[in-house]
């Protein structure tokens, strides 16, 4: 389309309109060289930096990493679950996502300023041969809501409060996979005790069987003691070909949390070294009102009701009257008349007269929800109670349980031992040894799962007081 040198030099003072309005608006938000046009309001920083944000003593590096370090401490296995496992992702991604919705209700408090062009090739059709002209029209418009009676502050009250649930949720969920890579880890190296205490019954087995063949070769023991010895070694092959699953299913489950295929090949530190079994002394009432004050589900509960208040403002705000500044400049250049401009300013009211009964069930609705968070909140409140209650007794319970768990492998040991050398002797019977040599095995493997136990129970304490980080719970694992 060709326009005359008339038109192109209209289109420069338009240009040059079109620029200064649009640095004027910019003047209005803060001096053009301060704005962050990518985060004007800087909700960003709302969010934790990482996911690992809120757990101060712990390593961030890992990351950044892509590899596996090997072997892998405790802390190694917390660090890469919290980075890599993408439940924490989630939490972060919708923590940010709820910090962007603050910063859209903070934009209801600046003006907003459009702009509209249009170009046009106009015909005339009529009596007389038609003719036909170019135009361009322009048009700038601002418009301020200069009052909404609370529509805004509920608004933005309401998207805060949200995001302070969000973060609340995604300290919860780091919290949740602190305590999942700690049991992981605990049940990997519960595994592989319970693989080397099979691998030391069956030896215990075998043993008995060549001692039960040796004697019946020697003919002073029945083919039974060698058949019921038979049995025993068969029985202890079973149960170390189960411990082998069993020890690749939770190293299939460890290496999930942490992000990786469950065919993953890694290396672990053995566990690290474990404190005295001291006995917990504590009140239980004061734990729990500990937990009710540091816990982050309580806090995404409380956070939840506040918004749905808020919403209730919101909803009752939406059915008033509201009251906006409005002014707007406008050109218009066609190509055989004069241009001509107009502006105007001006306050706009809307009042809404009737909506259909919509803004009155929206409040009722609004009040529901409040009651709806209220009785969630409360729910959760009476949960931690009994979250402290019983991780605290099973505290206790276990405390107990694992050094009773030794003094049984203690004497078990002692028993196998002495039934293997009457038998050997002679003065023993195939029946007494079995029995003993069970019977230890059972002892290793009830002291394992009972020192697993122990350590679990740890964490659960502390992830019930909402206090699961390092340096609660993950000792010293420079374990060479």
């Amino acid at each position: 389309m060709h326009f005359p040198a008339k038109y192109r030099k209209m289109n420069l003072n338009i240009s040059r309109t079109l620029l200064s309005t649009f640095f004027l608006c910019a003047a209005t938000m803060a001096q053009a060289d301060d704005i962050n046009w990518h985060d004007p309001f800087d909700v960003d920083h709302l969010t934790q930096p990482t996911p690992l944000g809120h757990l101060k003593s712990v390593v961030i590096e890992p990351c950044a990493q892509s590899g596996v370090a090997s072997p892998l401490g405790l802390g190694d296995i917390v660090d890469r679950t919290l980075c890599q496992n993408p439940q924490s992702a989630a939490a972060w991604s919708n923590a940010r996502y709820e910090a962007a919705l603050v910063g859209v209700a903070q934009s209801a408090y600046l003006p907003n300023v459009n702009v509209n062009g249009e170009i046009a090739r106009n015909a005339y059709f009529g009596a007389s041969p038609f003719s036909d002209y170019n135009s361009l029209t322009t048009n700038i418009s601002l418009s301020y809501l200069l009052y909404d009676f609370g529509g805004r502050d509920a608004s933005l009250e309401n998207a805060q409060q949200l995001f302070a649930a969000a973060s609340a949720t995604q300290d919860s969920v780091v919290q949740n996979l602190f305590l999942q890579a700690i049991q992981g880890f605990y049940q990997v190296n519960a595994s592989q005790a319970a693989l080397e205490s099979t691998r030391e019954a069956e030896r215990a087995a075998k043993a008995s069987l060549d001692a039960a063949t040796g004697r019946y070769k020697a003919g002073v023991a029945t083919p039974a003691d060698r058949l019921q010895a038979q049995t025993a070694w068969s029985q202890s092959v079973l149960n170390r070909i189960r411990a082998e699953g069993d020890l690749k299913n939770a190293r299939g489950v460890l290496a999930n949390l942490m992000g990786l295929d469950a065919d993953s090949n890694f290396e672990l530190k053995p566990s690290p070294a474990t404190p005295e079994y001291e006995k917990f002394e504590s009140n239980v009432s004061e734990l729990i009102a500990e937990a009710r004050r540091r816990r982050p589900d309580l806090a995404a509960a409380e956070a939840q009701v506040k918004a749905a208040e808020a919403g209730i403002s919101l909803a009752e705000a939406n059915g008033k009257p509201t009251v906006s500044l409005t002014t707007n400049l406008g050109y218009l250049d066609r190509q055989f008349a004069d241009s001509t401009r107009s502006g105007a300013i001006g306050v706009n009211v809307t009042i809404p007269l009737f909506t259909g009964f919509s803004s009155t069930y929206k409040i009722r609705a609004a009040q529901q929800q409040v009651e709806a968070r209220q009785a969630n909140r409360d729910q959760i409140n009476l949960q931690i109670a009994l979250d402290v209650w019983k991780a605290y007794q099973s505290v206790q319970t276990e405390t107990q349980a694992v050094q009773s768990s030794g003094d049984l492998v203690s004497s078990a040991t002692q028993n196998a031992d002495v039934a293997l050398g009457r038998y050997k002797a002679g003065v023993g019977n195939i029946i007494d040894l079995i029995t003993a040599q069970s019977s230890l095995a059972s002892a290793r493997a009830q002291q394992i799962q009972e020192t697993f136990n122990w350590n679990i129970a740890r964490a659960g304490l502390a992830y019930a007081m909402g206090q699961l980080d390092d340096r609660n719970v993950i000792a010293s694992d420079n374990v060479k």
